[in-house]
């Protein structure tokens, strides 16, 4: 990590927290997966669904946060009224985590090494495989606190840190945080962006790998290469649609480049750059990105089933 000369640094105390899983296995039950809400916007939702019986998804028993299950490792430490500058990372390559801290919020400061133009405090945290999230934590709720997975199971199976204030001896407390939605729009603003110079849409889809097989995902109907399908000109705009039309999340990244979101799910924003971006099930994202590095380009999903498995691109330079 680099801290830039401008950053005046108002935190006391920094921490470094990767997510991970443990010991895969082939399952039936997709164990990240969030069941809709009925106030969830799916703009790619079709109105026929495919009804074959989907195929196997990746588990995991066992999680960690710096390698270390709940429990295990020591505690984090803090004082009453200190700003603790949270640098969370999922180094998984299988799920997406969502994580609370009872009785705190976190303000976010910068997604995926960027800062965000709008920092706002939220109740829980969405990270996907190869996402980075930078956040102050306020220590304004004196007591022992676990810092957690909100799913139940996985939380109990590791993916926790217990927090710590100062003279406080008790049990580590966890408590279901208010019930909410991670969306990236909050963190931008709605200035408007320049014109692309060309819209790239790409569709994703699932093809169900049935009882005992694997799903295989294609983007515009076909797998991994597509070769010479995606073409960009250096110094050129390009505004990629994202067309969601599975039922899984998918976080997106494309290798070497930045973009900006424009709209997720039909929410506009602007200055919010990542490198990768959850597009939801049967969702849609928009993002703007400038070809300013000449070369072979990976575009991928980053959970690593469906990229072994068709859900991978290659963007050339012409």
């Amino acid at each position: 990590m680099i801290d830039p000369a401008t950053d005046p640094g108002r935190y006391d105390q920094e921490v470094f927290l990767a997510l991970r899983e443990w010991q895969y296995f082939l399952s039936t039950v997709d164990q990240d997966e969030m069941g809709a809400d009925p106030g969830d916007s799916m703009p790619e939702r079709r109105s026929i669904l495919d009804l074959r019986p989907n195929g196997l998804e990746v588990s995991a028993p066992l999680y960690s946060i710096n390698d270390k299950m709940l429990g295990a490792g020591e505690p984090l430490r803090v004082q009453p009224g200190q700003r603790v500058l949270m640098h969370l990372l999922n180094a998984s390559a299988a799920q997406i985590h969502r994580l609370a801290l009872p009785g705190h919020k976190f303000q976010v400061i910068a997604l995926d090494g960027n800062s965000v133009p709008t920092p706002q405090a939220v109740d829980v945290i969405e990270i996907a495989p190869g996402e980075r999230v930078d956040a102050i934590v306020a220590m304004n709720n004196p007591g022992v606190w676990i810092l957690g997975e909100i799913r139940t199971a996985a939380r109990q199976a590791g993916m926790g840190l217990v927090v710590e204030y100062a003279n406080q001896k008790q049990s580590a407390q966890w408590g279901p945080p208010p019930r909410s939605r991670w969306d990236y729009t909050l963190f931008g603003t709605s200035a408007s962006h320049p014109e692309p110079d060309h819209t790239i849409e790409m569709v994703f889809e699932k093809v169900p790998g049935g009882t005992n097989g694997i799903n295989r995902w294609l983007i515009n109907g076909k797998e991994y290469p597509h070769e010479r399908e995606f073409m960009l000109h250096q110094g050129r705009r390009y505004r990629l649609v994202f067309r969601n039309r599975s039922d899984d999340s998918h976080p997106v990244h494309i290798h070497r480049h930045l973009f900006e979101l424009v709209e997720v799910n039909g929410k506009p924003s602007a200055g919010v750059k990542k490198d990768t971006v959850i597009v939801p099930a049967y969702g849609r994202a928009t993002v703007d990105l400038v070809a300013d590095h000449p070369g072979l380009t990976l575009f991928h999903c980053h959970m690593q089933q469906h990229m072994d498995f068709g859900f991978m691109a290659l963007f050339r330079y012409a």
